[in-house]
């Protein structure tokens, strides 16, 4: 793997580089998602499959579940600071390492009801066409060139407004559905299209790590609620 060369000016962000580092960056920023990826892959399939992990995990959630979803934020929180810390590269990859453990466990219920009630191949299904559409945003981004941070302020009061509609729906039982699912796809992909531009002109040359942890949330998020949306559809 490359590394910034010592002449590079590490407060330069991706987008004011020369064209050689900047490249490179993204050469770095994207191996690093690739292997989240397949780390979470690795990850998800020893939870669903490993009955010593497995049983355990599923107990877990199945009666403590608000304990589990509180503990998720706050170690996504952890693993964000971590992963953006400008000092140690190894409490970066920690982060990394800590936010990818973290999606996994946190993905067991929903891939295990896929897996037991939903159509064949749903999660495969789901996988490519969470990829495809990341894939078509990051080429939006990478071919305009423009920068979509003005989208932060709507795309939080997004996800707001959705923790918000989950909590009620968690207590006084009532589905989702569709509409939100499919609002939820919308919102993830606009989470897309601000994550990487950031990437490409708020990050500077040497935060590879934190950027693929960024692109990483926004994928997964993607995916949770792509896999959803066909476990909707399809019921």
């Amino acid at each position: 793997m490359s590394h910034v060369p010592e002449y590079v000016e590490r407060d330069v962000f991706a987008f004011d580089a020369i064209a050689e580092e900047r490249a490179a960056f993204l050469r770095r920023t994207y191996l690093h998602l690739a292997g989240a990826v397949l780390a979470f892959m690795f990850l998800t399939y020893a939870f669903l499959h490993v009955e010593a992990i497995y049983r355990p995990l599923m107990g877990l959630m199945a009666h403590s579940w608000w304990i589990v979803l509180v503990a998720f934020m706050v170690v996504s929180w952890i693993a964000q600071r971590w992963a953006h810390n400008a000092v140690s590269p190894g409490m970066q990859y920690l982060g990394l390492a800590l936010y990818t453990l973290a999606e996994a466990v946190i993905f067991v219920p929903l891939l295990k009801y896929a897996e037991v009630l939903g159509p064949p191949n749903v999660i495969a299904g789901a996988a490519i066409v969470t990829l495809t559409m990341f894939a078509g945003l990051t080429l939006i981004v990478f071919m305009s060139g423009a920068d979509f941070s003005f989208l932060r302020g709507v795309l939080w009061m997004g996800m707001m407004a959705a923790l918000a509609t989950i909590i009620a729906s968690m207590i006084f039982g009532f589905s989702l559905g569709i509409l939100f699912c499919s609002a939820m796809v919308l919102l993830a992909c606009g989470f897309i299209l601000y994550d990487t531009s950031n990437v490409l002109h708020h990050y500077r040359v040497d935060q590879h790590v934190g950027a693929s942890l960024e692109l990483f949330a926004s994928l997964a998020l993607l995916f949770w609620y792509v896999l959803q949306l066909a476990m909707s559809l399809d019921d």
